[in-house]
C-alpha cells in the first residue's frame, strides 16, 4: 500500500570501507539531504562530515558476539521515521547489497509502501585489495574473483571444495573469528599450503593494518593482532606484490576531521 505524499523517503546508503573520501557523489548527496541517519556500528565517526547541521544520528550497530540492535528493531525504527515524514538514510559500511542485509531491508520497507532507493558503495573487499597492493584478477594468474562470507546462519558452511577448485581469488568477509577453521577447510579441500594469502584490518582507515603470507601461515595474522573487521584474501594474485609476510599500520592517508559538522548523536 502506498502512503501519502507526506511520507518520507529512505535511502539505503553504502558509504564504503571507512575513508569518508571514498563515499560516492550520490551517497554524499543522500547523506546531506537526510534528516535522520540510522547508522551501522562499523561506520566510523568521521563519516559525520557528510551530514547536514541538525541531522539526527542514531546508532543501530550489529556486531557478531556483541550486544546489538535487532534487525526487527532496525526495520521498525526506519519505518517509523519515514512514516513521520522524515528523509532517512540507513547508513551501511561498504555496499548495502554485499553481505549488508540491504535486500532484506529494502523488501521490508517497500512492502510497507515506502519510497526506497539503494545507493551503492565501495565494498571493503575492494579496499583490501588496494591496501595489499594487488589486483583481484590478473589475466596471467586468475580469471575471476569470489566474494564469500564466513558468517553463515546456523551450522551452514561455504562449499570449500568448490571454492578451492574454482581457481578464483577468494575474498572472505567476517572471517577472523574462524580463521583457523577457514585455513583447515581450504587445506582439506586440496588448496596448496603455499597459496599466497593476505589479511587487511580496517581497510582504508587510519588504523589500517595488513599482513601477507601463505595459506599454511594464515593464522599468524591473528597472532600478529589483526582482528575484526578484517578481510581475508587468498589466491595467486596476493603473491604478485613484492616481499614476504609484512605488517603495515596506519597506512591510510586521512586527517582527523576534528571540525566535523555538528550533529545530534543519539546514544
Amino acid at each position: 500500500m502506498k502512503h501519502s505524499r507526506s511520507t518520507g523517503k529512505v535511502w539505503l546508503v553504502g558509504v564504503g570501507p571507512g575513508d569518508p573520501d571514498l563515499v560516492t557523489v550520490k551517497a554524499a548527496r543522500a547523506l546531506a539531504q537526510a534528516q535522520v541517519w540510522l547508522i551501522d556500528d562499523l561506520v566510523p565517526e568521521a563519516m559525520a562530515c557528510h551530514a547536514s547541521p541538525g541531522t539526527q544520528i542514531i546508532p543501530v550497530g550489529k556486531r557478531g558476539g556483541r550486544c546489538s540492535v535487532s534487525q526487527a528493531s532496525i526495520h521498525a525504527q526506519t519505518l517509523a521515521h519515514a512514516l513521520a515524514g522524515r528523509c532517512v538514510a540507513r547508513v551501511k559500511g561498504g555496499d548495502p547489497l554485499m553481505f549488508g542485509r540491504g535486500g532484506e531491508e529494502a523488501a521490508f520497507l517497500r512492502g510497507h509502501g515506502l519510497d526506497v532507493e539503494v545507493v551503492n558503495g565501495i565494498s571493503s573487499g575492494l579496499a583490501a585489495a588496494q591496501a595489499l597492493g594487488i589486483a583481484l584478477t590478473h589475466r596471467a594468474h586468475c580469471h575471476g574473483v569470489t566474494f564469500v562470507t564466513a558468517h553463515t546462519r546456523g551450522d551452514g558452511e561455504p562449499d570449500w571444495h568448490a571454492l578451492a577448485a574454482s581457481g578464483t581469488t577468494l575474498v572472505i568477509y567476517m572471517g577472523m573469528h574462524r580463521i583457523a577453521a577457514i585455513q583447515a577447510s581450504l587445506l582439506a579441500a586440496g588448496m596448496r599450503a603455499d597459496m599466497p594469502a593476505g589479511v587487511v584490518m580496517h581497510a582504508s582507515c587510519p588504523e589500517q593494518r595488513c599482513w601477507t603470507g601463505t595459506l599454511d601461515t594464515l593464522t599468524a595474522a591473528a597472532t600478529a593482532g589483526l582482528a575484526s573487521p578484517s578481510i581475508i584474501v587468498v589466491g595467486e594474485v596476493v603473491g604478485r606484490q613484492a616481499g614476504g609476510a609484512w605488517l603495515v599500520e596506519g597506512s591510510a592517508d586521512q586527517d582527523a576531521r576534528a571540525d566535523r559538522t555538528s550533529c545530534d548523536v543519539v546514544a
